[in-house]
């Protein structure tokens, strides 16, 4: 059954690449959004991912097959409202994806105006407005194909006329409606948005015509309703001033923009949004103030727990034109610092498949590589060298990943440390050896008669074998698993016992003390009796 959605009056969250995550989207509902568009996402990039039902999260996530990663994760909370937006340039691919998403997606959006060069080069964005059967044959292929509305994207061309004839052919295709960015493929949101060339496509169309490029004068709501009657259409896309300020859509006014930005931290940890995405996205909303203390923080931070704490105990200084903006003060930093800590610990152990889990592809015995999770763990073998499951060496495993930014400069460095741990003991150096497996990285040690590792797989060789030496530090007593845990280079495990707990507790009360530091004190037993209370 064909579903259907009316895209006339409505206020839209336009596509953004690295911002149109969950979280945002979700930030933009709860502030007056009626749809949401998500990031442009490459049509192999889905075609490559597997489909997960994520119980912890109560998402529906597409998992790269390669690396783990995330491609595009949905929740109930915007069902029909959520529209895919695909960068393609095949049909069958194209189809492919519309057929592979559309029961979780409200419909599918053709990327036909983005002027980057990856896009052009690759035939897709706007480049298939200059090879219209291209961009017709895709149009079609989806709207016959899927059971969910088809639209597309669109830059104006230099000549009006062109314009309007290009808009009518694409509504040919079948297409239930068209966006319309009032800039040509040459110009930058610098340049003035083309109101008038909008407004001749809306009049000359029988489909819905959805205004989008005027976020330089978005300030509330009631601008981009000006915005629309300008352009002689209902509807709506926000791009860049949604990106400032998503509360831009709210009936009753923009939010102090720290409000915010803790509201976004908050569906990041909820959603366990990737941490370097919300450190982009939570730039994009700084803007010039990235180069203050805060944002200088920010920007030095890698993880989830590191973005809210920040090691940010100093409030940062506001001029006069900024006054009405707090920057996330310290006492309540540290309470979304629990709230991180709390939430990431309560999925660790409800046993969410996150990037720590993250293995590469298995191969069952016929030679068959997947990742099918259902299947018997004795029918598969991981993708590995099988000689290390033989070597006479003790392997010492730990799941440690490296964290650059807790490293103050490169004397510091695992792999510096325990080269100089060597020295100390007249000892041989360690000896490296990395595994790479689709676009994986572990690394294995052998350093004194004993191997070490890290079940960690990083993304570069660098990584790998920085978080191996990390493990054999923590062997070797030369780092302590509390400090790995505190700066979330390793998850705390439900093994800590009661009386433990109390000492590590007390020893942490005694050692603050005695620093003068001012710093909230969370124990594993702390935080699994917040989780058991939720």
């Amino acid at each position: 059954m064909q579903s259907f959605i009316d895209y006339r009056n409505k206020f839209i969250l336009a596509p953004m690449v690295r911002v149109g995550t969950l979280p945002m989207r979700l930030l933009a509902l709860e502030y007056g959004a009626d749809l949401v568009y998500t990031e442009e996402i490459i049509d192999w990039k889905l075609l490559r991912a597997e489909r997960h039902t994520n119980d912890v999260l109560g998402t529906i996530d597409y998992i790269d097959k390669t690396d783990g990663t995330v491609v595009f994760r949905t929740c109930p909370e915007e069902r029909g409202k959520v529209i895919l937006q695909i960068g393609t340039a095949s049909v069958d691919r194209a189809v492919a994806v519309g057929h592979m998403m559309q029961n979780d997606v409200a419909a599918i959006d053709v990327n036909m105006g983005c002027p980057k060069d990856f896009s052009i080069k690759g035939g897709m964005g706007v480049a298939l407005l200059y090879d219209r059967p291209r961009a017709k044959a895709i149009l079609e292929g989806l709207v016959k194909s899927v059971c969910i509305p088809v639209t597309c994207k669109i830059r104006v061309m230099p000549d009006p006329e062109e314009t309007v004839q290009l808009a009518k052919e694409l509504q040919s295709t079948g297409i239930s409606a068209i966006g319309v960015h009032g800039r040509t493929k040459m110009e930058r949101p610098r340049d003035p948005v083309n109101e008038d060339a909008i407004a001749q496509v809306a009049t000359a169309l029988h489909i819905p015509v959805i205004a989008n490029g005027g976020s330089q004068g978005f300030t509330r709501r009631h601008d981009l309703l000006k915005f629309a009657q300008r352009c002689s259409t209902t509807s709506v896309m926000v791009a860049r001033a949604a990106e400032w300020n998503c509360s831009v859509f709210r009936a009753d006014g923009p939010l102090p923009l720290d409000d915010v930005i803790r509201r976004y931290l908050e569906l990041s940890v909820r959603y366990d949004n990737s941490p370097s995405n919300t450190k982009y996205c939570v730039q994009m909303m700084l803007r010039s103030l990235q180069e203050s203390p805060m944002g200088r923080r920010l920007l030095d931070s890698q993880t989830m727990q590191q973005i809210w704490y920040g090691e940010m105990l100093e409030v940062c200084s506001i001029t006069d034109s900024n006054a009405g903006f707090l920057l996330l003060l310290t006492s309540d930093i540290w309470e979304l610092g629990d709230y991180c800590r709390e939430t990431q610990l309560r999925y660790h152990f409800a046993g969410i498949k996150g990037r720590r889990a993250c293995r590469p592809r298995t191969q069952s015995e016929n030679g068959e590589t997947g990742t099918d999770e259902t299947e018997p763990a004795t029918s598969k073998k991981q993708c590995l060298d099988e000689t290390h499951k033989t070597d006479p060496e003790p392997l010492n495993e730990e799941n440690v990943c490296f964290i650059r930014s807790n490293f103050s400069d490169d004397n510091t460095l695992p792999k510096s440390k325990l080269y100089l741990h060597a020295i100390r003991n007249g000892l041989a150096r360690a000896q490296y050896e990395v595994l790479q497996k689709d676009k994986l990285f572990r690394a294995i040690i052998r350093f004194d008669g004993q191997r070490y590792t890290s079940s960690f797989w990083e993304k570069n060789k660098r990584y790998a074998e920085q978080a191996a030496a990390l493990v054999c530090l923590l062997k070797l007593g030369e780092e302590s698993s509390d400090e790995l845990i505190r700066n979330g280079a390793m998850l705390p495990t439900k093994t800590t016992s009661g009386h433990d707990a109390l000492e590590h507790k007390d020893e942490q009360k005694r050692c603050s003390e005695m620093d003068g530091e001012r710093s909230v004190l969370i124990t594993v037993t702390d935080v699994i009796a917040a989780a058991k209370s939720c």
